[in-house]
């Protein structure tokens, strides 16, 4: 009898994780599309140069946002599921009350001195208009911060729908607010100023919406003590490497237009819009699959940590297993897409060539994208921060080996390279270090039969588009091109037995 309801509540459990994940990935689908819809917008209104400057400021608030907070609601989580795995509810609200301190401890004197020392930290942006537009943002790094400590608290108590409608509605208020601002905007630098002020007022609102969503459903600040010292030691790798990303980012936003106008001789305008359309158009379409694993992400880790402290080897070793070959998988679908109608989608989307050829050049970078990405968050669930710390640094002083060393000779190209150098390399050592860290792992075989599963339909949409494009225009080609080649991996991918419908019965079972 006990075996049964054993096993009736493993399934039950089971289901529970397929439908969180499900609605965390419509949610989160729906998000992304509302962003991406508006980056077009903006690239329409305020063209590539006004973008380049909203990216740089972005950047740049992303370093100090990443030092005050990236690493502690990862570490809530985890503390949360661990006192979940040992029934202690005091514990859940100290480590939420820990993190909110923290947060506010880094965050308020980083604003201030920012704010005050304004003329001294230009240095930081590559073109001076940037500095009075970063000023606006700074009440948001203190707001922002504390509710992500709120968000990784969702994430704990396992309140998916929590999370997916307050990041929804955030992205929401900032698009209508931005689109009502940026309305009729001739000017690059007005309209990169606009949008800030819109990304601010979407930071006000997920903040109280956070708030009152937490105390009204139990939430309270208690003593932080007891959970003080274990988040700050566990959350210090994360955040250390999380900070890194953004440095690095900010240091490509530095560098990058600097070698532009100094190698190959663009003017700072060119250099800037260069610097945009690689980073604020072409990059964001080679992240679309991370919102699909970004979703499996966030409700997997929740269980993975709670069972890695309760010492279940076995259903350790099957999450993980799992979790890999479906970023794999979902990789596996896009890469093809993107490297034949990339050029297709940017023309559509921005009116921009060059868009369109880093993208198709770019596409193969999807799955060890993916990869890092997903193994990050397994790894880090199975305290091995340092680790991964580690292996993203040797990545970064690869893409800035490469950045310094061919931009000359590559141009804009040379970050492509060097993204494609550490993406690569932090992969495969994430694999390597996960393949020791579950013993019996089998991931190797499933990733060289995607990889020529891809190729072969690489193969096939090229061979279609070509037929397409002599006889109708870009949006029909997309339209006709893109669902047969998704039916064309999966049908492959299906034949292979690399994946099966078992998890959409599951998700559509009572």
């Amino acid at each position: 009898m006990k075996a049964l309801k054993a096993k009736r509540l493993k399934k039950e459990k089971k289901q529970n994780i397929y439908k969180s994940a499900a609605m965390v990935t419509v949610f989160s689908t729906v998000e992304k599309g509302l962003s991406f819809i508006y980056r077009i917008i903006l690239t329409r209104s305020i063209g590539a140069e006004g973008l380049g400057i909203y990216q740089i400021c972005l950047t740049v608030f992303a370093v100090f946002l990443t030092v005050a907070s990236s690493g502690v609601p990862v570490t809530v989580s985890r503390l949360m599921a661990k006192s979940r795995a040992t029934g202690d509810i005091h514990g859940r609200h100290s480590a939420v009350t820990a993190g909110v301190l923290c947060t506010l401890m880094l965050t308020i004197p980083i604003a201030l001195i920012l704010f005050f020392g304004r003329n001294i930290f230009g240095f930081l942006f590559s073109d001076s208009r940037c500095t009075d537009i970063f000023i606006i943002l700074l009440p948001g790094l203190v707001l922002t911060s504390v509710y992500a400590v709120i968000r990784g608290s969702f994430w704990g108590s396992k309140q998916f729908l929590a999370y997916s409608v307050i990041e929804l509605l955030e992205d929401a208020v900032m698009v209508c607010v931005g689109i009502a601002l940026i309305f009729g905007c001739k000017d690059p630098v007005y309209g990169a100023r606009m949008a800030v002020i819109a990304v601010l007022v979407s930071y006000v609102f997920s903040f109280l919406v956070s708030l009152f969503w937490y105390f009204k459903k139990g939430g309270r600040f208690v003593s932080p003590k007891k959970q003080l010292k274990p988040l700050i030691s566990s959350s210090a790798p994360i955040t250390a490497m999380r900070t890194s990303t953004s440095l690095l980012n900010s240091a490509v936003a530095v560098i990058l237009p600097a070698l532009l106008i100094n190698l190959c001789g663009y003017t700072n305008s060119e250099a800037i819009a260069l610097y945009g359309v690689a980073m604020g158009m072409a990059v964001p379409m080679l992240f679309i699959p991370n919102t699909l694993i970004g979703s499996i992400a966030v409700v997997v880790a929740p269980e993975l940590s709670e069972n890695y402290y309760k010492n279940k080897t076995k259903a350790v070793k099957h999450d993980v297993e799992k979790t890999v070959k479906a970023a794999i998988f979902i990789a596996t679908l896009l890469m093809p897409i993107m490297f034949v109608l990339g050029k297709a989608i940017s023309i559509l989307l921005y009116d921009n060539e060059l868009c369109g050829e880093i993208v198709m050049i770019s596409a193969f970078i999807m799955l060890p994208m993916c990869i890092t990405m997903i193994t990050n968050t397994v790894l880090n669930s199975m305290n091995c921060e340092k680790r991964t710390l580690i292996y993203f640094c040797i990545g970064a002083i690869l893409m800035l080996a490469s950045i310094a060393g061919l931009t000359k000779f590559l141009g804009i190209y040379s970050y492509i390279v060097g993204l494609a150098l550490a993406q690569l390399v932090t992969a495969a050592l994430n694999l390597r270090l996960l393949k020791k860290k579950c013993d019996g792992i089998d991931y190797i075989k499933y990733t060289v039969r995607s990889i020529l599963v891809s190729a072969v339909a690489c193969m096939f949409g090229w061979l279609l588009n070509g037929i397409l494009q002599r006889y109708v225009s870009e949006v029909l080609q997309i339209l006709i091109c893109a669902p047969l080649m998704l039916a064309f991996t999966g049908g492959i991918l299906y034949a292979m037995e690399m994946f099966t419908l078992k998890p959409f019965k599951k998700l559509i079972s009572k």
